[in-house]
């Protein structure tokens, strides 16, 4: 290929990425949820006609994007080609089809021009209630956890199946926010896909072929670069978390091959009889994001490159089968990328991070007028972030969330959704581990009903009896902790009250530090003082 021809190519590349950059961006503007709209909970991505992703939008969390890189070709399994028309959507949210809960709604659009197919575009996000019990870790099996939407059309040739609508509408707490969720879904591949065929007949291309080869084959040679880099061999590692009631027991083995990296979560414990099972599609979208982190940070995430990794496991809580409750998957499956990256620290030591917060400290509150009084009722949805690890040269991020990358909701969009009000929400001192190089803070939020209301909430939170460790002689981050004003501890999971007139008290936990802490340097630990990231007469 010619210079000019390979500049013209990436020009065609970095434009395909403006697409689906723009098809994120709509479903971010239009949605009605504030998981979506306030912190970005999706995914957006642009597939060739044989389900193979050839580039995903910048916003978005690895997984959404990695499970959807597998449930397009659900959907093609699923739906034949002669029953796929111009104007058709579909949608599904089974948790072994789609991204791994019934919360997360996958629509996946074929796109046509002149008559023939030459692409998918689709999307995930998350919406704020599918009936059910909720968003919780209570339910003894799936269909506990609310409807079940198998793939199938949620329009053909542009027209809306309003049975669906109707279902969904009897069947979940907020009806105006799913419903409006959905459509918005549909809007976004929707923009997609006129920005796909805009760009196609400015250029007057009539496939992706060519360009899809060229991203791939560009793809493939950096990967195998990379690896082949890498040490070869064998490394196990094991984490602990919380759990539901007892401890989970979590363990790979990573093995680095000349042209391919397989992990293994043999060993896990067994399947819960609790909703935190994780399916297979999600446990192992982390781990190749966890893989891809070190291996590859800055090569494109499309079908060439997630190639290169295979993940197995027998039966158990990383690969949960049908039809295990999995509402709570993201906590045990935002484990993973510390439990594959600890495994690499022994490949590639001084290179890894500390263990850190890595659950996301999501909260469900259902609030309600007390004592049966007037008032208004509302479903609100909160995530938060504790600390990262600190890394092998900085130290660790505080109240960020790493690996799920979902933005920290603000405060005021969180109270305008129901009558709840954030008391405080301030970062936690002394929470990151010590070390050279410190841990990310955690951070103290504080949330009690208005006058009048009491409220019912879904605690979905781990490190509290089993912090991040540090790494390389680093301290271990400080365990969060979950508690009313009045001193009252609470569990870190499940359905749990709060009365009117008390506030939850969520100290959430801080990153592990790296390296011996009597070689943080003097300037250093000034200035932890200063900004008050430790106290006055701490370390």
């Amino acid at each position: 290929m010619s210079n000019v021809a390979e500049i013209r190519m990436q020009v065609m590349w970095n434009r395909l990425i403006s697409v689906v950059e723009e098809q994120a961006l709509t479903l971010l503007r239009t949605a009605f949820s504030t998981s979506v709209r306030e912190s970005g909970d999706l995914s957006a991505g642009v597939f060739n006609p044989r389900g193979e992703m050839l580039a995903q939008a910048v916003t978005g969390t690895p997984g959404h994007v990695n499970t959807m890189a597998e449930a397009v070709l659900q959907f093609m399994n699923e739906i034949p080609r002669e029953e796929m028309f111009e104007g058709d959507t579909y949608v599904t949210n089974d948790p072994w089809q789609g991204t791994g809960h019934l919360h997360d709604i996958t629509m996946v659009s074929p796109s046509f021009l002149n008559g023939e197919l030459v692409a998918f575009f689709a999307c995930t996000a998350h919406v704020v209630d599918v009936g059910g019990r909720g968003f919780g870790a209570d339910g003894k099996s799936v269909y506990e956890e609310g409807i079940q939407i198998p793939i199938m059309k949620f329009a053909e040739r542009g027209t809306v199946n309003r049975d669906l609508i109707r279902i969904l509408r009897s069947n979940v707490r907020e009806p105006n926010q799913v419903i409006g969720d959905f459509y918005s879904l549909a809007a976004c591949n929707d923009v997609g896909h006129r920005r796909l065929v805009d760009m196609m007949n400015e250029i007057g291309l009539a496939s992706l072929d060519g360009l899809g080869e060229f991203i791939f084959s560009r793809t493939h040679d950096a990967m195998l670069e990379r690896i082949r880099t890498l040490p070869k061999g064998s490394w196990s590692n094991e984490l602990v978390t919380d759990g539901y009631d007892e401890p989970v027991k979590l363990a790979a083995t990573v093995s680095v091959h000349d042209e391919r990296v397989d992990v293994d979560f043999s060993g896990s414990a067994p399947m819960s009889r609790w909703g935190i099972n994780v399916p297979i599609i999600y446990s192992k979208a982390y781990a190749c994001y966890a893989l891809k982190c070190v291996v590859a940070p800055d090569i494109p995430n499309n079908a060439a490159s997630l190639a290169f990794f295979t993940v197995s496991s027998p039966t158990n809580i990383l690969n949960a089968a049908r039809p295990a409750p999995v509402a709570l998957r993201h906590v045990i499956g935002h484990m993973v990328p510390d439990l594959v990256l600890g495994a690499m620290a022994q490949a590639l030591p001084g290179r890894i991070l500390a263990e850190g917060a890595a659950a996301l400290w999501n909260i469900h509150i259902s609030v309600r007028p007390a004592n049966g009084a007037a008032g208004r009722r509302a479903e609100v949805l909160m995530f938060n972030s504790g600390g990262m690890g600190a890394r092998p040269a900085l130290d660790g991020l505080s109240a960020t969330a790493f690996p799920s990358g979902v933005h920290t909701m603000p405060i005021e969009a969180t109270e305008h959704t129901g009558p709840i009000v954030i008391w405080r929400k301030e970062l936690r001192p002394d929470s990151g581990g010590d070390g050279e190089f410190r841990g990310g803070l955690g951070q103290v939020i504080e949330i009690a009903a208005t006058d009048g209301h009491e409220f019912d909430f879904s605690a979905m939170f781990d490190r509290v009896r089993h912090p991040a460790r540090g790494r390389d002689g680093g301290g271990d981050g400080a365990p969060g902790v979950v508690r009313l004003d009045d001193g009252t501890q609470l569990r870190p999971k499940g359905w749990q009250h709060v009365p009117e007139g008390r506030r939850l008290i969520l100290e959430l936990p801080g990153g592990g530090g790296y390296g011996d802490p009597a070689r943080r340097s003097v300037d250093a630990r000034a200035e932890d003082r200063s900004k008050g990231y430790v106290s006055e007469n701490d370390r």
